[in-house]
């Protein structure tokens, strides 16, 4: 047993004493359907062929068995039906729980090769075809396997002869299946990678709604979701094809087993070794072997469903996050805030150049210290590399003398707080985005917190307040007051580090004035690296770093640089021109 099927049969473990019951019920609706056809055969042909007296209540005695026989029946198709596929429910939920678990430990490298709608998929609709296959699965194998054996012995009991015809069906009928089960399995793969597309695509356009009503390009979303939605088509034609082949096929041949038995049993009757009760018993049981088939083929369908939903789960659990603790990784406590780079070299994927190449920087702690640089220098790259989201591919980064690569990632990252120009708030109220950043905190610690971002105010004009709802993705609020947001957020969690990515570039100058105050009050006594292109919001930094696509060009204060009538006295001066 390879890994990846103990690792399906493993989602059984926490459920197998409902799983025990519900192979049980099936046991015993097998049983029961077998019972019941004996139950007439033995009404007609040994209470109704007899003139007794006592046969009439032995008639009624038999009704009395078979009625309680279809009572228990009913009930163990009831256990079944809403036991089993809870336990189907929670096991999706579990494998949902854990894929998404996955997806947290993640690192930036694999999401900028992803689409969400893909991943999307993988926890919805592939994990809900696993939970069809985990109940109904084991039901039908069982089902199918003790009505098949059990009425294959009955017949066998009845005309031997009858049953052989019947049994040659059997191995014609397995090929067909087999063949068309695996043209079935290709298709729904093709299909499942493109309903991923489909809502990729989805994903896509409604994210950026704005933008698409803004250039008026509606109709260029429609042609794009219209192919991806014919792709679809294309592969779910595939499929049907093949399942009708597959289903019809199989109806056809359980048909002709039928017409079969009723010739080949006729002769036997008008030949006189055969009478005409036990033909019909034989009919009750080919109907019943009839429903293991039908069982088989939907057991093929979900199998080819949820086995194809298993592999692209596995794909995505078996992807190993590229940046993880060290075994012995340590607690950063009591944190200063001095930030080394040491012959720094990092590239995001193998065959492409570098970004930064053989870095050498020391920012003390407390210090302010400015990046400045034409787009595409790294300056995100390099404070990305801080946090870890992302290894160095040579060189290393110390935190307080100790390698970033030693300390643990929670450790590491609840120490640094950042403020991104792209900020990103959740649906929910004010108060819980600002909690976000430390998620026991009190609704004094909140406003605290929006006090020192200079949100306080504007919040409080909102509606509700704190407790107004501000819409996906804060889109009831404006690009300042989101900003805003996200330093409180960053007050409430109080790092030692603090890094402003580009965070008042795209805002108005009222607005850039209220969260450039903000700023200023975090830093305080804080390490602070601030990107930014506009020069004038970094002009009081302790330190200006200058990169170039050579690495570090200059560095010093405003007015050091100036005088050096470098690279950085040329852009303020276009800066300044503009």
């Amino acid at each position: 047993m390879n890994a990846r099927t103990k690792k399906f049969f493993s989602y059984y473990k926490p459920y197998l004493g409902l799983f025990y019951a519900d192979m049980g019920c099936a046991c015993a609706a097998s049983a029961i359907t077998l019972a019941l056809p004996l139950c007439i055969r033995y009404i007609t042909k040994n209470l109704l062929a007899v003139d007794d007296p006592e046969s009439l209540s032995q008639i009624y005695m038999m009704g009395a068995l078979m009625l309680a026989l279809i009572a228990l029946y009913t009930a163990c198709h009831a256990f079944i039906d809403y036991q089993g596929h809870m336990m189907g429910a929670r096991m999706e939920a579990d494998m949902r729980s854990e894929l998404f678990d996955h997806y947290q430990k993640l690192s930036f490298s694999f999401y900028d090769e992803q689409r969400t709608g893909q991943l999307m998929t993988r926890i919805s609709n592939d994990s809900f075809d696993l939970s069809e296959l985990y109940h109904h699965g084991p039901e039908d194998i069982v089902i199918s396997s003790l009505n098949f054996i059990g009425a294959c012995i009955i017949l066998m009991n009845i005309n031997v002869q009858l049953t052989l015809i019947v049994l040659l069906f059997m191995p014609l009928m397995g090929a067909y299946g087999f063949y068309f089960s695996r043209k079935m399995r290709s298709a729904l793969r093709k299909s499942k990678d493109r309903i991923g597309d489909i809502n990729a695509q989805i994903e896509d356009t409604l994210a950026g709604i704005r933008v698409v009503k803004s250039f008026t390009n509606e109709e260029i979303e429609k042609k794009k979701f219209a192919y991806e939605n014919d792709r679809f088509v294309d592969s779910r034609k595939a499929g049907y094809k093949s399942e009708t082949y597959f289903y019809d096929g199989l109806i056809t041949l359980t048909q002709l087993m039928t017409v079969a038995v009723v010739i080949f049993g006729a002769v036997r009757i008008v030949k006189t070794s055969l009478d005409v009760v036990d033909l019909l018993t034989f009919l009750l049981y080919i109907g019943i072997l009839i429903e293991p088939i039908q069982r088989l083929g939907n057991f093929i369908r979900l199998y080819q469903e949820g086995i194809t939903g298993f592999e692209r789960f596995m794909e995505a659990l078996e992807v190993e996050p590229d940046i993880q603790d060290a075994p012995n990784a340590i607690e950063l406590t009591h944190v200063q805030g001095n930030i080394e780079f040491k012959n720094v070299s990092f590239r995001y994927k193998e065959g492409y150049d570098h970004v930064l190449k053989n870095v050498f920087l020391n920012i003390q702690a407390g210090e302010y210290v400015a990046l400045v640089g034409a787009s595409g220098v790294g300056k995100t790259t390099l404070c990305s590399l801080i946090p870890r989201f992302y290894e160095v591919n040579k060189g290393e980064i110390l935190l307080d003398s100790k390698n970033i690569r030693d300390i643990s990632l929670r450790s590491l990252r609840r120490n640094i707080g950042i403020v991104q120009q792209d900020v990103y708030l959740f649906a929910g109220t004010v108060s819980d985005n600002i909690r976000y950043g430390k998620l026991n905190a009190s609704e004094e610690e909140i406003i605290a917190a929006a006090t020192k971002a200079n949100a306080h105010d504007f919040i409080m004009a909102l509606p509700n307040g704190y407790a107004t709802d501000i819409g996906q993705r804060g889109v009831k609020l404006s690009g300042g007051q989101k900003q805003r947001l996200s330093i409180a957020r960053v007050f409430l969690k109080d790092p030692s580090i603090i890094i402003f990515d580009e965070a008042t570039s795209a805002l108005d100058n009222e607005s850039e004035k209220a969260v450039q105050d903000a700023l200023e009050k975090l830093t305080h006594n804080r390490t602070t690296i601030v990107i930014a292109h506009r020069l004038s919001t970094v002009r009081n930094a302790q330190r200006i770093v200058v990169l170039t696509d050579n690495g570090i060009e200059e560095q010093g204060t405003h007015e050091e640089l100036i005088a050096l009538n470098g690279f950085y006295s040329n852009f303020f001066k276009m800066q300044l021109h503009f």
